[in-house]
């Protein structure tokens, strides 16, 4: 983990968290956000993570399961995936700049979150994301609520795929090696979408 070089400031205090709860998993059997990884549930992980980056901080979920956790917005596109949750999140947002953050990401730190919102403000980008050897990290960027209009658009169109949103927007991207520069790698990004993700982030979690 890198170190805390990226601290809450006076700016940051107006930033929005958002975490995707997601719901039932049919490859984990159950929903991710209660998987226990580490002694803790993977919600209670992530909302920690986005609490030491923001100023407020809101779960985007099914408010009969999430409601005694923290504040939920519900999808207004239900089934259409992440990209309909972004949109929930945004249009519910009052700040200019929001984290978004996967509940299956258990090894991003408030540390990376605050570096990208200190990315996002200095570059004016409509979407700060991190990019790897994997591709976009979509599920862990900062986005202006000027993308939700784009995001509707797309979930109207039937095009639920957050990457093929990023046409035509404008993008601060940050390759690898700056997130190198900055203390992270690749594994901070690691998702649990299977049992053998599990197995995986179990292993790394390892000292």
């Amino acid at each position: 983990m890198a170190k805390s070089k990226y601290t809450r400031n006076k700016s940051q205090i107006s930033h929005a968290g958002f975490l995707l709860a997601g719901g039932k998993s049919s490859r984990m059997g159950a929903d991710k956000a209660f998987l226990d990884f580490g002694g803790e549930t993977l919600l209670r992980r992530a909302l920690g993570v986005l609490k030491t980056a923001c100023g407020s901080v809101k779960i985007i979920g099914d408010p009969a399961k999430f409601t005694s956790a923290g504040p939920v917005i519900a999808d207004a596109f239900p089934g259409c995936g992440p990209l309909a949750g972004i949109h929930a999140a945004l249009g519910a947002s009052q700040s200019e700049l929001n984290a978004i953050l996967a509940v299956d990401m258990p090894f991003v730190s408030g540390e990376l979150v605050s570096f990208l919102l200190a990315a996002a403000e200095d570059s004016g980008a409509v979407v700060t994301v991190p990019r790897t050897r994997a591709g976009f990290q979509p599920l862990c960027a900062v986005y202006r609520r000027d993308f939700a209009s784009t995001a509707e658009q797309a979930l109207r169109a039937g095009n639920y795929k957050i990457d093929a949103a990023f046409a035509g927007v404008r993008l601060r991207i940050v390759e690898e090696p700056e997130l190198a520069a900055a203390g992270f790698s690749e594994k901070n990004f690691l998702n649990i979408n299977t049992p053998e993700d599990r197995h995986a982030a179990d292993l790394a979690a390892r000292p």
